[in-house]
């Protein structure tokens, strides 16, 4: 691959927004520079005044292949992620069959996703409460970390772990080192909301919310901030929805605890006051909550409360969303956004006087560092891999299906009017999706966990 060199107005790096040049050589950056310093032999892609991110990282997908690839699959959902500026995803361990709770069932997946992957992946391991044993092999075998529910997930496959499994399994998930995700709900107060519902019509997004209370999440991430103190696990809350936890993890960030936060752009973006009744596309689990609750949520983004923002991209079939008969109760809890999410969040973020420095943060360089890809993935700098998206931020556009190129068109976010084009994404150097079009071949790569951040500048000597 000859020399390259992107140029921009707007470089979005680490240490804020720049014009200026990023030279490309192979698969690797090489250096970012003034326009004049250049070499002359170097191959110019002039994007103007269109900015250059770092390829975005998703680090709470499911792909869902294999087993289950009529809902998504490593084809049609790295495509997507193409699309929408993203670079690299990591794989939940369920909604698959079989579910990557094992060094067998990682190895099944790999062979699944071998030439399908428009992006580079990776994947999470599962802890269910039978498999303890596995936490270390797996860990051993490449995974990112694990995850793992304190309520049913609501799918064959894949189980949730009471505290007393829990408790077997966390010596292991801490000498691994490794992230452990949780999703978290407690059942109880679940149960408890749902039977007082007797009656109550369920085509009403009202109703679902009563069901999911915000006492669920807080009660699970009061045991969870036990446990880490106990235990010394890095802990990872997945998909925060209830602005109350900040209040929980906070304090305990300030002890000193290895807890990180992130929350999904549908909580940032949508209200429950606005969702109508039989919207069955906005379900999600946790729920989507107030716009007050929302508007708290982006304070602890811009305070550092919230390390990253994850779409939780979680698509199914249109007929299990149960569009027509607009039943809350029946309807599978879950939304994909993986080509949406970028224009989602910059439409709000622009609003609040965000910058794409902030966006590049919370959805490239806090993903890397959870993921463990950081020494190669998730900024614009010398040694990283030269993975870019190229976003027209000044651009609004209606969001329609031919935008989505997941499996199934379902999205919440189908008529808005949203700001900021994907015009282009670039793998490690080479394009992936230009104007519209897919470019070359499915050249995505598994990232085996990574450790030491010296590895990459090593790959340039």
């Amino acid at each position: 691959m000859p020399l390259q060199a992107f140029l921009s107005n707007r470089i979005v790096t680490p240490d804020g927004v720049r014009p200026g040049a990023i030279l490309v050589e192979g698969e690797l950056i090489r250096a970012v520079l003034p326009r004049d310093q250049v070499p002359p032999h170097a191959q110019l892609k002039d994007f103007g005044d269109a900015a250059i991110l770092p390829g975005l990282i998703d680090s709470h997908v499911h792909l869902n292949e294999p087993g289950r690839t009529e809902w998504e699959g490593f084809e049609t959902g790295t495509r997507a992620a193409a699309a929408g500026g993203y670079t690299t995803l990591v794989d939940m361990p369920l909604n698959c069959l079989p579910a990557t709770i094992s060094v067998e069932a990682l190895e099944a997946k790999r062979q699944a996703a071998r030439g399908k992957c428009r992006v580079d992946w990776a994947a999470w391991g599962g802890l269910i409460g039978t498999n303890a044993e596995e936490i270390e092999p797996l860990a051993r075998a490449g995974v990112s970390g694990f995850k793992c529910f304190l309520i049913d997930p609501g799918v064959d496959g894949f189980e949730m772990v009471a505290e007393a499994e829990l408790r077997r399994a966390l010596p292991h998930v801490a000498r691994t080192g490794l992230p452990l995700l949780v999703h978290a709900e407690l059942g109880g107060p679940v149960d408890e909301a749902t039977s007082r519902l007797a009656g109550a019509d369920w085509t009403a997004y009202s109703t679902y919310l009563r069901s999911r209370p915000q006492e669920a999440e807080l009660a699970a991430i009061r045991l969870l901030i036990s446990l880490c103190r106990e235990y010394r696990f890095r802990l990872h809350i997945v998909h925060l929805s209830t602005c109350q936890g900040l209040e929980l993890t906070r304090p305990a960030r300030a002890e000193g605890l290895p807890v990180t936060v992130e929350t999904c752009p549908h909580y940032l973006h949508l209200a429950a006051e606005t969702i109508p009744d039989r919207a069955t596309p906005c379900k999600c689990a946790p729920p989507i909550r107030s716009s007050e609750n929302r508007e708290r949520l982006w304070q602890g983004l811009r305070d550092g409360d919230i390390d990253l923002v994850a779409t939780d991209h979680s698509p199914c079939p249109s007929s299990m969303k149960k569009i027509e008969e607009g039943d809350f109760r029946k309807a599978w809890g879950g939304i994909a956004s993986l080509s949406l999410a970028l224009p989602v969040m910059w439409t709000e973020a622009s609003r609040r006087g965000c910058t794409l420095t902030d966006i590049a943060r919370w959805m490239a360089e806090g993903p890397a560092r959870l993921a463990g890809c950081d020494s190669r993935k998730g900024e614009i700098a010398p040694g990283y891999d030269a993975d870019f998206c190229v976003l027209d931020p000044e651009t609004e556009f209606v969001a329609t299906t031919d935008r989505l190129y997941q499996r199934h068109a379902v999205s919440p976010y189908l008529g808005e009017r949203l700001r900021g084009v994907v015009k282009a994404t670039y793998l490690r150097g080479a394009p992936a999706f230009v104007d519209g079009e897919f470019a070359g071949a499915s050249r995505g790569e598994e990232l085996r966990r990574l450790s030491e951040r010296t590895t990459a500048v090593a790959r340039l000597s």
